[in-house]
């Protein structure tokens, strides 16, 4: 477990000195502020949080708040470390989603044995959230948690006057290859066609394998034009792909992609962006497939 990442928080630095040296086996990031430890939270992978509670401008039970807030952020285990003793307090951690308290001044053994345990238990926890939220096939989202951690993002990009686009593709004429060369030829298509994707992905993206030969891609920050191009770009390189087969023979295959934005009016619902993309997708089917139609708001 010496590749996890460890964020400490807290605005005394001696603390913070003593934990970063005591937890020296692990990652480690700290800050000194509430504020700043949501921004990391927003650009790097964090396995563990320990937490103080009494910091300025913003304390570690508002920090603790807007974590479990955030889909994105909710399951990240958080540790409070504090100098608060008082029964109200130490409820209070737990209500608001803390999963363990230690109280300062700490003893080493004691916090490393907790670190570890919670560390495993995270990790135990992960590999049954990825059986849940991904497609085994492909490892991308499936579309059940798609649906879910889409209502988040839009719900931001709302918030923030943000453009949304959504791009919904599938294989051109997959029955035929799989009638052709057999089902695992088929599932082979389906796994380029995943790591192709991936190869275009953009850290705030969100891709799933919707269902069958067809993938789902939600761009945040990205305007309709800005999606059509990016369309363009996997629809060209996916016609370049070349997969061996049986005597040494190569498949080729196309796709058909739809383009469209997210209204304000959908709000939070992705569903009405999806059926405007799949509009746009069979435009693309019966203009004669591999190419990209765009589906605008009216």
């Amino acid at each position: 477990m010496q590749d996890k990442t460890i964020l400490i928080v807290d605005d005394t630095i001696t603390n913070l000195d003593i934990l970063v040296e005591l937890l020296d086996m692990y990652n480690i990031m700290d800050v000194t502020n509430g504020m700043d430890a949501l921004d990391i939270l927003n650009k790097e992978k964090i396995d563990l949080i320990l937490l103080d509670i009494v910091m300025p401008e913003m304390d570690g039970f508002e920090v603790c708040r807007r974590i479990k807030s955030n889909p994105l952020t909710k399951d990240i285990p958080i540790i409070f470390i504090t100098s608060k003793t008082d029964e109200s307090s130490i409820e209070e951690a737990y209500d608001i989603g803390g999963i363990d308290y230690v109280t300062k001044p700490f003893k080493p053994k004691e916090l490393l044995a907790r670190v570890k345990t919670q560390l495993k238990m995270q990790e135990l926890q992960e590999e049954l959230r990825i059986l849940a939220s991904t497609d085994h096939m492909t490892k991308l989202y499936n579309r059940r948690y798609f649906t879910k951690i889409s209502e988040h993002t839009l719900d931001l990009a709302a918030r923030d006057n943000n453009d949304v686009s959504v791009i919904i593709l599938d294989i051109d004429n997959f029955k035929k290859i799989n009638d052709t060369y057999g089902h695992q030829i088929g599932d082979k298509v389906i796994i380029e066609l995943a790591n192709k994707l991936i190869k275009f992905q953009r850290r705030s993206d969100i891709i799933c394998r919707y269902g069958g030969e067809e993938f789902v891609i939600l761009l945040p920050n990205t305007s309709i034009d800005g999606a059509f191009t990016v369309a363009k770009k996997i629809r060209k390189d996916v016609e370049l792909l070349q997969i061996k087969i049986d005597n040494n023979k190569d498949l080729k295959f196309t796709i058909s992609l739809g383009v469209s934005q997210v209204s304000c009016d959908d709000e939070i619902n992705i569903e009405a962006s999806l059926k405007r993309a799949d509009t746009a997708l069979y435009k693309a089917k019966d203009s004669g497939r591999n190419m990209v139609c765009i589906e605008r708001l009216i």
